[in-house]
């Protein structure tokens, strides 16, 4: 059974984080993640959760009290966004590197200086190399769904999750979602899982100054030292997916929902042209499709869910072949383009049939994506048919 609800973005992520069980929330108010943590906050102080709420003075502060209690067996969750997401930033490697399993929601929003408030994507991009798994919503379903299966993942791999959605386009809108009964949740998320939660019983040497090369432990065991470690962390976060598409499967058993966790595709089964972007943009590219093929363009849509790892095997079996194949995104990496559109051109090269590929930076910082420029973008790439450098839409000098 489940409820059906019409909510915001956030009310629906802490609703999500509330039904997998969390037993410790630390986190500090920033715009436009602030109303999620508040209505934790408010349930744990009228006693509708069972959990501690931990007020702090920092982003950074609040990631260290999420990993204080993740390596102390305790369900952690925080949330943040922009410039807060940037000052956990030693944080961040530090709970990937220490494999802890925990869940944090970004609500994504463009990075100062200058100050905006407004969404982007820079602020997961800027982190993107930290260790943790990254995963897009497009949603209020969806953001109900993922932080649930984020938790199970997390725990299963023993990689921190990252759960990101728009400011405002989704945090502050309401959309109808159906939210899973309690019990369901629960037994589908089971238990705290981290079997190196600190135990008097059984001691543990963890995060201490690692050497350069493998060594024996005390009891005649060959350890890897710093550069196994991180070899051991980078097989994990590949072998996530595979796990991820298990957990999901599981899901949709369950709930009904799901189906497609690492790639969501739309109108492609004949798609010569496959328009690509994350979040909630990937949505307002199916009406440019719909648009498209009323006017005999084989055009479809295809949203990136999963960040990273990022998907290569997937993403070539989905799009080598296509006749071409156009990137939006909300973020870059500065001082070259944008970041999905470059680990897209890197995993395509090497095939034999690869798509003729450009990519478009669009709404950063806010600036408003009118559907009507992006079919104009798309219909001007269509025309030019060659591969197209990086190009900002919806900039006036």
């Amino acid at each position: 059974m489940s409820r059906k609800l019409i909510d915001s973005g956030n009310n629906a992520a802490a609703l999500a984080a509330r039904l997998a069980g969390i037993d410790v929330v630390a986190a500090y108010p920033i715009t436009p993640q602030t109303p999620l943590t508040e209505k934790l906050s408010d349930w744990v102080a009228s006693g509708e959760l069972d959990a501690e709420y931990v007020a702090v003075e920092s982003e950074h502060s609040a990631l260290g009290v999420c990993i204080g209690a993740a390596a102390a067996g305790a369900r952690a969750f925080t949330a943040t966004s922009a410039n807060g997401l940037l000052y956990m930033s030693e944080q961040l490697h530090w709970a990937a590197g220490a494999r802890l399993p925990l869940v944090m929601c970004v609500v994504n929003r463009g990075v100062g200086a200058p100050w905006s408030v407004w969404n982007d994507h820079q602020d997961a991009m800027s982190q993107r190399d930290t260790g943790w798994i990254q995963l897009f919503c497009r949603d209020h379903q969806e953001i109900v769904d993922t932080v649930i299966k984020a938790f199970r993942l997390a725990e299963a791999v023993h990689i921190p999750v990252m759960v990101n959605y728009d400011g405002y386009y989704l945090s502050h809108t309401y959309m109808p979602f159906e939210l899973p009964e309690e019990s369901e949740a629960r037994a589908f998320v089971g238990p705290y899982r981290y079997e190196h939660a600190l135990d008097p019983d059984h001691p543990e040497n963890l995060n201490s100054v690692t050497l350069p090369d493998p060594r024996n432990d005390s009891e005649g065991n060959l350890r890897g030292g710093y550069m196994d470690i991180r070899h051991n962390l980078q097989q994990e976060l590949h072998r996530s997916l595979d796990v991820l598409e298990e957990i999901d499967a599981e899901f949709n058993r369950t709930f009904g929902r799901g189906g497609a966790p690492i790639l969501d595709a739309y109108r492609t089964e004949d798609a010569v042209v496959v328009l690509v972007a994350m979040g909630s943009l990937a949505h307002q590219l199916r009406v440019v499709t719909d648009r498209l093929r009323e006017e005999g363009v084989a055009v479809g849509v295809m949203a990136v869910q999963v960040y990273r790892p990022f998907p290569a095997r997937q993403l070539v079996e989905a799009l080598a072949g296509r006749g071409q194949v156009l990137v939006f995104e909300k973020g870059l990496s500065y001082g070259h383009q944008g970041a999905l559109f470059t680990d897209l051109k890197s995993v395509l090269y090497a095939q034999p049939e690869r798509p003729k590929i450009g990519g478009f930076i669009v709404g950063l910082g806010g600036r408003v994506i009118e559907t009507e420029t992006l079919y104009q973008q798309v219909r001007e790439a269509l025309d030019e048919g060659d591969d197209v450098a990086s190009r900002w839409v919806g900039v006036q000098l």
